[in-house]
């Protein structure tokens, strides 16, 4: 959702680094432009404001404008105040000393909070945790029915009765989470279509009651500045810690300077690796170093870096973190349809036989009108994939050959490290 927002500001920091010498003049329009695509994005005027006072202040300062790089001291410059603005720093939720730690969703209606604790659930239980869920909507029809199918899907239990009144079922299973040992406990509250007293007064008692040591705020990130009013509501009345943005595409941590980075069109290249980790089993990894070296890497293989690709998240998310490709621009032409291409391409490799998938050059006219039948594609795919593995391999030849190469080099320089 930060696309666009990104592309105008990438275009206004590029055009500002082709300036050899950057004048008072140069800052002061490109700033303008600043100011109307955060103006556009829905950024609040007070905060457009500010944050352009400060960055014209640093920027038009005689460390930028005599640097060699002026356009490069402009940009770090606009990154490093909208850092400052994002928070400064990041902040993880700390559990409690004697579990379980409990957290509690509040929200409005359809802001997304039981996806959010299904979500939430899943991000503590591949940390090694071992969460629980409970949902505290009794108003809502089939809510919590929603959050047992979520539960069910992911092995996580959730505790909840429609007839039971919300407080009472969430100090139920705070007790229940301490007697099984399961920690964190999260709790999914009810919302209503606006903030009213009733559901106040019932959050109230619920944070009364359960003692939650975090109050989470779920906001439909869609809704611009509206979140900040909603976030003062709650705030005032119950008392929040963070807040959740859904609709980003994934759920993860908050970094102001990795989000900073994004927002710009560096890339993410932390985030990126910390995805690769969660995913990617090292002795796999090793494996498949060891077969692109050995030039023995087949479609089988292929399928296999696919399939974890796919699962880091939207491929389109994924090339956003690679800075040269700023804001996934740099795609090629054959995965342009993200999920599906890569769906695609597995289906062909599993539609093949194994000795299609080890030697690929066997497949002719007739077997691949066979592959594109059983895998229910057309044979333009299958082409397609083929191509597209045969350009993999050259890459991984020519990777090698600059290996030996270097090899060779650090031979003869004995300055190279070894």
């Amino acid at each position: 959702m930060l696309d666009s927002l990104t592309a105008r500001l990438t275009g206004i920091f590029d055009r500002l680094r082709g300036f050899g010498r950057l004048t008072e003049e140069n800052i002061q329009e490109a700033l303008r432009e600043v100011r109307v695509a955060l103006l556009e994005a829905d950024v609040n005027f007070k905060v457009v404001k500010s944050f352009i006072e400060r960055v014209r202040a640093k920027a038009i300062g005689q460390d930028v404008l005599t640097s060699l790089t002026p356009g490069q001291h402009v940009v770090k410059v606009v990154r490093d105040e909208l850092v400052e603005l994002l928070g400064g720093s990041g902040h993880r939720l700390a559990m409690a000393p004697h579990p379980p730690t409990v957290i509690m969703l509040v929200g409005l209606q359809g802001s997304g909070k039981t996806t959010s604790a299904a979500k939430l659930a899943r991000h503590f239980q591949k940390q090694g945790q071992h969460p629980i869920l409970a949902s505290a909507d009794v108003y809502r029809p089939a809510a919590m029915e929603q959050l047992r199918r979520l539960g069910k899907e992911l092995g996580i239990p959730v505790l909840g009765e429609e007839s039971t009144k919300p407080a009472d079922i969430c100090r139920a299973a705070r007790d229940e989470a301490a007697q099984r040992g399961l920690s964190p406990l999260i709790l999914d509250t009810a919302g209503r279509l606006h903030i009213d007293e009733e559901m106040l007064e019932e959050l109230r008692a619920i944070k009364k009651d359960a003692s939650p040591h975090h109050v989470l705020l779920v906001v439909d990130a869609m809704t611009g500045q509206d979140a900040v009013t909603v976030a003062e509501k709650f705030n005032a009345a119950v008392g929040i810690d963070a807040v959740v943005l859904t609709k980003m595409d994934a759920l993860e941590p908050f970094h102001p300077d990795r989000l900073a980075q994004r927002i710009l069109g560096m890339g993410d290249v932390l985030s990126l690796v910390e995805k690769a980790q969660a995913t990617v089993d090292a002795s796999q990894a090793e494996e498949m170093a060891r077969k692109i070296r050995e030039e023995s890497f087949s479609l089988e293989d292929f399928a296999t870096q696919l399939k974890q690709l796919r699962s880091m998240g939207p491929l389109g998310q994924i090339m956003e973190m690679i800075p040269m490709f700023k804001g996934a621009k740099g795609l090629p032409k054959e995965l342009k349809g993200e999920e599906q291409d890569l769906k695609r391409f597995e289906a062909i490799i599993g539609s093949m036989t194994p000795d299609e998938r080890q030697k690929p050059a066997i497949i002719n006219g007739s077997r691949r009108s066979r592959i594109a039948k059983g895998s229910g594609t057309q044979v333009a795919d299958v082409n397609r994939l083929l191509k597209q593995y045969a350009q993999l391999k050259q890459m991984m030849k020519g990777l090698k050959q600059m290996e030996g190469r270097m090899g060779k080099l650090k031979g003869a320089l004995p300055f190279l490290p070894r």
